[in-house]
């Protein structure tokens, strides 16, 4: 063979969430450096970057419920330490400090030669793969995600005659609510005394000519005539939810996978996902068609994330779905500073410290993240291919010290004992429904795919 990347052969190792706020280099703990080696010892190693990188030089968006996400600069170099090679950018919190966070936080990670994708400063730029060489071959990464603290981060396309707008990949998903007949009916007749069915005519006619929010046998908008999108519902059996996608930016998400395809040896799709099925452990049902459809679409590997805490793994024509991978770096307690709305939501003045909000927030940690285990356990995953096949994902589970003070916890340690078997036999659960089977062996869950 002329080039090693020939061989089809590589290693990637996957993680969750980095929210990361403090350096990593100074750690010591044998647990942590094996997780250190296993990053640096992969071909390939990610992380969804859930901070923005930057030394507040815009100002913070409007109230959200949460934490602005940010972060010093020089910890982008402080990830690449520890072996992160390729990050992921589309997230909620992209937008907590409007279009100069998501300007400079991209010049930040180019700075530090960390290839990112997922926000751009427009649609087709936030769209676009990010690329990276490796001795096995040029890898890239596609980001995207359904859900934003802030309102207006998407990203938008540019004209001839205008710019776009700096923002995200956004695919819009929509909620639909299932009802009997019985109910639609009942629905149906709400909005007619109401006059609202008169009203969404009217709008649809005028102002807002969207037909794909007409109203149709089977699907009803049910709402005021003043919102633009009402609820979704739909007939069916039984009462329940389910959640889909929006086909024109899927259509265009398909497009730059195929073109990935084309133009990279592999190709990885991250996923920044806020919804989730029946149970929190239950990946959405949108969530599900966009990783078949990536996977159908050209893409070796799809990695979701977004709820803070770990969902199933399917194996899909060979390829792997981990349909969340939940939190890698959990810091979002030593932000530096928070802008006064964040306190102002709990109460405190102008005279409150950092500590004062994040002790308001957790209710000194009885409440919210502090206290949901599963956002402090979850695996690093590392997938091994030959010749260009999927061999066997590994599963480490890791452990981010829930319940310790803010400046003892946060960065991963891996699993051991009766941690490493609860994180591992959840996957299991987790993954059965998907046709996986994981062994667990020496504290590690191994999936072989013949």
């Amino acid at each position: 063979m002329l080039y090693h990347s020939q061989s089809r052969d590589i290693t990637m190792a996957l993680t969750g969430e980095s929210l990361i706020t403090r350096s990593l280099s100074p750690f010591k703990e044998e647990g942590f450096l094996k997780i250190v080696d296993m990053l640096r010892n992969a071909d390939v190693s990610f992380t969804d970057a859930e901070m923005l990188f930057h030394d507040y030089e815009g100002p913070p968006g409007i109230e959200h419920v949460g934490t602005w996400m940010r972060a010093e600069p020089r910890l982008i170099g402080e990830l690449k330490w520890a072996g992160i090679d390729i990050a992921a950018t589309a997230m909620n919190h992209c937008y907590d400090y409007g279009e100069t966070g998501v300007m400079v936080n991209i010049e930040n990670l180019d700075d530090y030669g960390m290839p990112h994708a997922g926000t751009g400063a427009n649609l087709a730029l936030a769209r676009a793969p990010a690329y990276l060489d490796t001795p096995k071959g040029r890898v890239a990464l596609l980001a995207a995600c359904d859900h934003l603290q802030v309102p207006g981060g998407e990203a938008v396309n540019q004209r001839p005659d205008m710019k776009g707008k700096p923002g995200v990949n956004f695919i819009h998903a929509e909620e639909v609510f299932i009802v009997d007949q019985a109910t639609m009916n009942e629905l149906r007749r709400i909005s007619e005394k109401m006059g609202w069915e008169q009203a969404k005519t009217s709008r649809r006619q005028g102002r807002w000519p969207q037909e794909k929010w007409a109203d149709t046998d089977e699907i009803f908008y049910f709402g005021a005539s003043r919102r633009i999108v009402s609820p979704k519902f739909r007939v069916g059996d039984v009462f329940g939810t389910t959640t889909v996608l929006d086909q024109e930016d899927l259509n265009q998400n398909l497009k730059w996978v195929r073109d990935a395809r084309r133009m990279a040896d592999w190709v990885m799709y991250s996923f920044h996902c806020g919804y989730h099925g029946a149970t929190s452990e239950e990946p959405a049902d949108h969530q599900i068609e966009l990783a078949h459809a990536v996977i159908d679409g050209g893409a070796d590997v799809f990695i979701g994330h977004g709820l803070h805490r770990d969902q199933g793994i399917e194996i899909y024509r060979g390829k792997p779905i981990f349909y969340s991978i939940g939190d890698f770096i959990l810091q979002n307690d030593t932000v530096l500073y928070q802008p006064a709305d964040a306190y102002t939501m709990y109460g405190l003045d102008c005279e409150a410290t950092p500590a004062d909000f994040y002790d308001a927030r957790s209710g000194k940690q009885t409440r919210g993240t502090d206290v949901i285990l599963a956002n402090w356990q979850s695996i690093v995953a590392i997938t091994e291919w030959e010749a260009g096949h999927l061999r066997t994902i590994e599963l480490h589970p890791i452990d981010l010290g829930i319940g310790l003070p803010m400046g003892q916890r946060g960065w991963p340690v891996m699993a051991q004992g009766a941690v490493a078997q609860e994180i591992l036999e959840r996957f299991q659960r987790m993954s059965k429904p998907f046709g996986t089977t994981i062994e667990i062996a020496d504290g590690i869950g191994v999936i072989s795919v013949s």
